[in-house]
C-alpha cells in the first residue's frame, strides 16, 4: 500500500523535477508517507482553525512549500486556513463565475503566460494599469490571484518548481496609486505570502514610477527577508530583467520573443467548457461561511481564533515566527 502512495503522489512528476524536489526541498519518497502524517499530527494543537482539507496531496504540496520542514510547513497549513476563517467574505463565493472574479480575470488579473521560464516556473503577469477601479475592487484582483493560484497548484511539477510574477507599472497613475492602501497591501502580502503553499522565485517591478518605489518602502517591514530578496525593481531596463528570466519565456511586452500577451486567455481557460468550478476548495469555504453566518459554535471558535496562543509544539522556532507578521487592522 505504501509503495502505491507514493507512486500517487509522485505521479505526473517528471524524473528531473523528482531530483530537483530531492536536491531543493529536501523531499525524500521513502519517508513522504511519515512526513505527511508528522503534519497532519499537528493539526490536534490548533483547534481554534477549522482544517477543511487534510489529505495527502493537500498536505504535500505545504510540505514542499517549506522545504519540508515540519514546523513551518504546519505553520503554512494553519496560517492557510486561518487567512479564510478571518477573510470570510472574500471566500464566500471563491468560484470563476463569481461576478468579481470572473471580471477581474476578464479583465487579465491575472495573466498567466503558457510557456514557463528556463527554470520551469509558471509566470504571472499584471498590467497594473488595466485596474479599472469603477470596475473592480482590489480585493477582486486578490481573489482572482489566489484563486489562479489554487488551480495553478495543483500541478505537481508546479509545486516544486514555483512561479514568477512581473508586474507591469507603465502608466499606472498616481490616483490608481492612491488606492493601494496599506491595510491592502497587507492583505495581499497576508494572503500571498504568509497563507499560500506557492514557492516565488521572483517578484519583478517593470516599469514602476517613484510612487511605487515609495509604496514599496512602506510594505517593506512586513516582507519576510527571503521575499525581499526575490524582489527585482527593474525600471524600464528590460536587459535586467532578460538575465533572469530568458526573452524567449516572455511576451513582447517585456522586449521577448512570444507575441504579445493575450488578455482573455488565462480567464478562458478557467471560464471555458471543460473547467470544473466545483472543486472541493470551493464547496468547503462556502460551507464555511455558511455555518459561520448560522451561529452556534463555530462563531464562537472564529472569534477565539484572533487571539490563540500558539501552542507548544511551535515554541521551538524564533520568536518572530511564532507569531503572525501581519494583524489586519
Amino acid at each position: 500500500v505504501r509503495d502505491s502512495t507514493m507512486t500517487h503522489l509522485h505521479a505526473g512528476l517528471s524524473s528531473e523535477t523528482t531530483e530537483k524536489a530531492r536536491l531543493e526541498l529536501n523531499e525524500n519518497p521513502d519517508t513522504l508517507h511519515q512526513d505527511i502524517q508528522q503534519v497532519r499530527d499537528m493539526i490536534v494543537t490548533r483547534p481554534d482553525i477549522g482544517f477543511l482539507r487534510t489529505d495527502d496531496d493537500f498536505i504535500l504540496r505545504f510540505l514542499r512549500a517549506r522545504k519540508f520542514d515540519q514546523v513551518e510547513t504546519f505553520r503554512l497549513l494553519a496560517q492557510y486556513f486561518q487567512f479564510r476563517q478571518q477573510n470570510l467574505d472574500m471566500f464566500q463565493s471563491f468560484k470563476v463565475d463569481d461576478p468579481g472574479i470572473k471580471r477581474a480575470l476578464m479583465d487579465g488579473f491575472p495573466g498567466v503566460l503558457e510557456t514557463p521560464d528556463q527554470h520551469g516556473r509558471k509566470i504571472l503577469i499584471l498590467f497594473a494599469s488595466n485596474w479599472d477601479q469603477n470596475r473592480n475592487s482590489f480585493t477582486d484582483i486578490l481573489r482572482a490571484i489566489l484563486l489562479s493560484l489554487e488551480v495553478l497548484i495543483e500541478n505537481p511539477e508546479l509545486q516544486i518548481n514555483g512561479f514568477i510574477l512581473i508586474i507591469d507599472w507603465s502608466n499606472f497613475s498616481f490616483k490608481q496609486a492612491s488606492k493601494l492602501t496599506p491595510n491592502i497591501l497587507k492583505l495581499a502580502i497576508e494572503g500571498l505570502q504568509d497563507s499560500f503553499p506557492a514557492r516565488f522565485g521572483g517578484i519583478h517591478f517593470v516599469n514602476q514610477p517613484w510612487y511605487i518605489h515609495a509604496m514599496y518602502t512602506i510594505i517593506k517591514p512586513f516582507l519576510k527577508d527571503k521575499t525581499r530578496k526575490r524582489i527585482f525593481l527593474h525600471g524600464n531596463n528590460l536587459n535586467s530583467l532578460h538575465q533572469l528570466i530568458q526573452p524567449e519565456c516572455l511576451p513582447s511586452e517585456f522586449g521577448g520573443t512570444l507575441p504579445p500577451y493575450d488578455m482573455g486567455i488565462w480567464a478562458r481557460t478557467l471560464l471555458g467548457p471543460d473547467y470544473n468550478d466545483e472543486t472541493e476548495y470551493t464547496l468547503t469555504y462556502d460551507a464555511l461561511h455558511v455555518r459561520e453566518n448560522c451561529g452556534g459554535g463555530d462563531k464562537d471558535m472564529m472569534k477565539r481564533s484572533q487571539s490563540a496562543v500558539e501552542p507548544g509544539t511551535l515554541r521551538q522556532t524564533e520568536r518572530e515566527t511564532s507569531t503572525p507578521l501581519l494583524a489586519l487592522d
